[in-house]
């Protein structure tokens, strides 16, 4: 069993051994898992288990139980499991198992998970609800919603069917008491079905961003860069609870505030940019908005923050530092080789100039060999 929870699927486990007609022990912890929930939670006739945790067990300790559980998961009762061959003697105080199964409600041929005939399973048989002396009313609907995580009732309508069939006859008066569906349930046969509709709480929408340089690529928590001049696509989508509505893109920044709007196509919308530019620098959220039964619903996704990178700046530094540098280069090679051409250099092969004292040189007179000979 299942103690001080809010309903027969919820509390703290407790088991009682065949050969022991009068002590319920708790269930440590550290002896337990998730496979053992699902047997715990079939025996006991609740849906799926939502949440396995450790819980405290009050100033007093419990007995526990000695032995650590090892189902598979496909039992039926817990103690049909096997289980440790030696006993466990310790277990952390406050460390028993807590667990809360899914009530075994649901609504079946709506439009969405939260919309149709109200259905309970109780001795593993899943049965149409017929209310008792046409007393439901949206009060009594809300019970049956909160079970299925479905927030609160709309509309509750009595279905005629052409025949009797099987069902699940609930009081309302046990509702209002505070109970579980399935402690309300007494069987039957009617051709009176009921229909449920009950208002779901959307879920939060995704956000994501791609550019066209970069390709696909989500945006996360800290933001989302772009080159200056490329195509690029925010992106809502939402999970498919209720069909149609719309996304809402709304844009924000320090000098500006600006909203896009399309219809949800496949609970999706991509808005396209095909040129960012600093303008579109900014915070970016979606928001779904739906009409659902007369009443408009609306959930609003995370913020990503867009930044637009210009590279003409980085561009013109590559380009021109270098070719600076490279005439600078080129200026000091040619003012260097001009210095260097003015310096006084060593005459090489410079011709001894004759000096002929007292004899004037005729022109076209004897050779310097000629004029040696003769001097001999």
């Amino acid at each position: 069993r299942l103690v001080n929870g809010t309903s027969l699927c919820s509390g703290r486990l407790e088991v009682k051994s065949n050969h022991s007609n009068h002590w319920w022990s708790s269930v440590c912890e550290a002896d337990f898992d998730q496979q053992d929930a699902e047997v715990v939670c079939r025996e006991l006739g609740c849906g799926a288990p939502s949440v396995l945790q450790g819980v405290t067990y009050g100033e007093v300790e419990d007995p526990m139980w000695t032995k650590e559980f090892q189902c598979g998961g496909t039992e039926s009762v817990l103690l049909d499991c096997r289980s440790s061959g030696s006993d466990r003697n310790t277990c952390s105080p406050g460390k028993a198992v807590g667990l809360t199964c899914s009530e075994p409600v649901r609504l079946v041929g709506g439009d969405s998970r939260c919309a149709g005939t109200l259905e309970v399973k109780h001795q593993g048989d899943w049965r149409p609800v017929s209310d008792l002396y046409s007393y439901w009313t949206l009060k009594e609907a809300d019970v049956a919603c909160k079970e299925l995580d479905c927030g609160s009732a709309v509309s509750v309508e009595e279905r005629k069917e052409s025949s009797e069939r099987s069902v699940w006859r609930i009081s309302s008066d046990c509702l209002q008491s505070g109970s579980a569906l399935r402690e309300c349930v007494t069987p039957d046969t009617s051709s009176s079905i009921l229909d449920f509709t009950c208002l779901d709480l959307l879920l939060q929408p995704n956000i994501s961003a791609s550019s066209s340089v970069d390709g696909v690529s989500e945006a996360q928590q800290q933001g989302f860069h772009v080159l200056r001049g490329s195509t690029f696509t925010i992106s809502c989508s939402t999970q498919p609870q209720y069909p149609g509505g719309s996304f809402q893109l709304t844009f924000t920044s320090s000098t500006s505030a600006l909203n896009y709007t399309k219809p949800a196509v496949n609970h999706s919308a991509h808005f396209l940019f095909p040129a960012a530019e600093p303008a579109h620098q900014g915070n970016y959220s979606c928001v779904y908005h739906v009409y659902v039964f007369s009443h408009a619903l609306f959930s609003e996704s995370r913020l990503i923050s867009l930044t637009v990178t210009d590279l003409r700046p980085f561009i013109i530094r590559a380009v021109v530092l270098p070719l600076i540098l490279l005439l600078a280069n080129i200026g000091l090679y040619f003012y260097y080789k001009a210095t260097r051409g003015q310096k006084p250099g060593r005459r090489e092969n410079t011709e001894p100039v004759y000096y002929n004292l007292g004899v004037p040189a005729a022109e076209g007179g004897p050779t310097e060999e000629e004029g040696a000979q003769g001097a001999e």
